[in-house]
């Protein structure tokens, strides 16, 4: 079975594959571009997305919904002054701020919605922003680093806007503070994968029970 799956996925996904009884070969990527691999004919049995736009555009034999995400920011901890939260950090000019790509990784497309929901503060942090990740020409990540830890300790950007699923892993990476963006700001990000062949009928009926369920809160994920 052959799987093109979000590159959110990478961490916790080993652990699932491990409760799964068949052999998966599996490639990660930012899901806009691993639609559009499906799209030119590449090999895919199910598509797992971090959003349900990218299955849904697809001719599936079905799609199925399997975990949910959300937004958090990533600050340099020696910038932090006393009282800062998100939305201070956020609005302070001499602070850069990364994202990944919108259009070809869903994780920039939320960001696009927060910086929405944030009103005219939002268009003026939007504006700052760089899109440093996910992209068809971004710098690939090093093996075996975050993209907040690696952006941010590589001196390219002081704050990093990207999945909470990897909060607790950047919470304990030295000068790195992660903080929590709020609900009625945070867009909800929905996981959920395209059945483009029967053979992965098994696997999509795996990542949504209760035992992958289970796996996937315990990696930082909603269910």
């Amino acid at each position: 079975m052959r799987v093109l799956a979000a590159g959110s996925l990478r961490g916790v996904w080993p652990q699932l594959m491990a409760r799964f009884p068949l052999t998966v070969e599996t490639h990660f990527g930012p899901a806009g571009l691993l639609r559009e691999r499906i799209e030119k004919g590449e090999p895919c049995d199910l598509f797992a997305s971090a959003n349900l736009a990218h299955p849904q555009a697809l001719p599936a034999l079905g799609v199925l919904t399997f975990a949910s995400n959300r937004l958090c920011l990533t600050a340099r901890s020696d910038l932090l002054r006393e009282g800062d939260d998100w939305l201070a950090l956020l609005m302070r000019d001499d602070l850069r701020v990364a994202t990944s790509t919108a259009g070809a990784d869903p994780s920039g497309d939320y960001t696009r919605e927060l910086f929405r929901r944030m009103g005219e503060a939002g268009e003026k942090v939007q504006a700052r922003a760089r899109a440093l990740v996910g992209g068809r020409d971004s710098a690939s990540i090093p093996p075996g680093r975050l993209a907040a830890e690696w952006i941010i300790h590589s001196g390219q950007a002081e704050l990093f806007i990207g999945y909470a699923s990897y909060a607790a892993q950047l919470s304990r990476i030295a000068g790195l503070s992660v903080l929590e963006i709020p609900a009625p700001y945070n867009p909800h990000a929905d996981y959920a994968c395209a059945i483009l062949t029967p053979r992965a009928q098994p696997l999509a009926e795996f990542l949504g029970s209760q035992e992958a369920k289970a796996i996937l809160r315990k990696a930082g994920f909603g269910a």
